[in-house]
């Protein structure tokens, strides 16, 4: 497993549209997906261990971002069959066990992966009503554990500038994760 970190913010770069199937059983498409004041889109999977420490925090934030108008996606891209864990059976378990409150979606082809440029799961970009990029940083200072539970918010407080002000933050801390599992890596 080899971790890596997410490059800097390129702002104002516009979110890339795509047509995913989802746990639920519908496709979704970027319009489906986006807030009246923004969107995050979370490049997630099951077994990396970054995710899993940050699974219930990020289950909290998007509630709490949905309700100030930032609607949220996961996208999983990783190639299932090198992880069975990844699996779209597996997928539709952890999104009831969480009660994710988000679409989450299975890139098969890796091509909305490759188009966004993520690099790692988890991988955020956070996009303006206007659906430009704002953020590209961490959600908060986990790692493969759980931050303490009064670290501070970078995700949420980043996402919560962006609906009010339509602008991220200047200063962000690159998100670090497992690489995402490239088939024929």
């Amino acid at each position: 497993m080899v971790s890596l970190q997410t490059p800097v913010c390129e702002f104002g770069r516009a979110a890339i549209d795509f047509a995913l199937p989802g746990v639920d059983g519908k496709v979704w498409i970027l319009e489906d997906c986006k807030g009246e004041r923004g969107l995050l889109v979370m490049f997630i999977c099951n077994h990396c261990p970054y995710v899993k420490a940050i699974l219930q925090r990020l289950v909290r934030d998007s509630r709490e971002l949905r309700a100030l108008g930032v609607n949220a996606v996961a996208i999983m891209s990783n190639d299932p069959h090198q992880y069975e864990e990844d699996s779209f059976e597996n997928m539709q378990k952890i999104a009831r066990e969480y009660d994710f409150p988000f679409p989450y979606l299975l890139d098969e082809s890796q091509q909305v992966a490759k188009a966004y440029g993520a690099v790692c799961t988890p991988d955020f970009f956070g996009y303006n009503a206007n659906l430009q990029l704002q953020y590209r940083g961490r959600l908060d200072a986990s790692r493969k554990e759980a931050a303490p539970e009064d670290a501070r918010r970078d995700l949420f407080e980043a996402m919560r500038q962006v609906a009010e002000t339509g602008k991220g933050p200047e200063d962000q801390i690159p998100g670090m994760g497992c690489s995402i599992k490239w088939i024929d890596e």
